[in-house]
């Protein structure tokens, strides 16, 4: 069986990856960040010549919402940018000639036309609310691409992931993406039997995917990587607004309070929807619905989060 790395194993993407069933064909390697200190460039070499992995998945990074971003962006900027170079690196120089990294829409510009085609990276000024993280994943993405045009039996290939939600997501306000945060503000406000707020007018529009569909998209990827496109999009191909996002929330929750909206709070990008053209040549779709996906995600919620207080 050949042997994977998965940095950021115990990350929401990263567990979804070793949890999803297909995982059994593989021998994976799941360091913690003692073991596998991907900040330190030593660590990674040391790692890397001892455990010998066929192929590497780089998932770990620095993530939040557009609260964690804003407070935060020298650390989102500095150390995606640097765990991006020190594994991509590592392992091209550990000579592995398969690496998938692991990037984010947030690359593209905030004035590009949606749909977002993997050829407008660096095409214009990207949206300010995350800029550090976005400089980084760009770092990273266009390494890959200079590795592969040097050597092109180096597979150096990016997966652009929408916006994601699922099992092993964070739930505080202050870290979270916008659909974990929603979720646990809309419940507080039923169990409290009060009303419940909106950043913006709720109008702008976002693509989130359920993340066991993006494991189920790795295996797939593994299973055909020759044919994978250097930069690919992963995602639904369809957004909703914001309000349509707390509609769907609040009925599976089954809360019955009125949302008021805040238009002093920053909306981050009016749109960001995928262009799935490259999906669809490739031969992959999502699985998992929106209603589907919020009832796992909340049940998890009750079950798994809540619980463990």
């Amino acid at each position: 069986m050949r042997k994977i790395l998965i940095t950021g194993s115990n990350g929401m993407v990263g567990r979804n990856i070793v949890e999803f069933e297909k995982s059994k064909n593989y021998t994976l390697l799941t360091p913690t960040s003692s073991e596998l200190n991907l900040l330190d460039r030593a660590s990674v070499d040391k790692y890397l010549q001892m455990n010998k992995p066929d192929i590497v998945i780089h998932c770990a990074g620095i993530v939040g919402g557009i609260q964690a971003n804003m407070a935060q962006p020298v650390k989102f900027l500095v150390d995606n940018t640097q765990m991006g170079l020190n594994i991509v690196m590592g392992s091209y120089q550990s000579g592995i000639k398969q690496f998938i990294n692991m990037s984010s829409s947030c690359m593209y510009p905030r004035e590009a036309v949606n749909p977002l085609g993997e050829e407008l990276i660096l095409k214009g000024e990207l949206e300010p609310t995350n800029e550090g993280y976005a400089i980084a994943k760009i770092t990273s993405t266009r390494l890959c691409e200079y590795i592969n045009r040097e050597d092109s039996t180096y597979e150096y290939k990016t997966v652009i992931p929408c916006n994601l939600y699922g099992k092993y997501d964070k739930f505080d306000p202050k870290h979270s993406h916008m659909l974990p945060a929603v979720i646990k503000k809309i419940h507080e406000a039923k169990v409290a039997n009060v009303d419940s707020d909106i950043w913006g007018s709720g109008e702008a529009r976002r693509e989130f995917m359920y993340a066991e569909d993006l494991a189920d998209f790795i295996y797939y990827a593994l299973e055909n990587f020759a044919q994978m496109p250097q930069n690919i999009n992963v995602g639904l191909g369809h957004d909703y607004t914001i309000n349509e996002y707390y509609k769907a929330i609040a009925e599976v929750i089954g809360f019955k309070g009125e949302f008021i909206h805040d238009l002093t709070k920053p909306i981050g990008m009016k749109q960001k929807l995928i262009d799935d053209t490259k999906l669809k040549e490739f031969g992959w779709k999502y699985k998992t619905s929106l209603e589907d996906g919020i009832e796992k995600i909340y049940k998890y919620y009750l079950e798994e989060v809540i619980n463990d207080k």
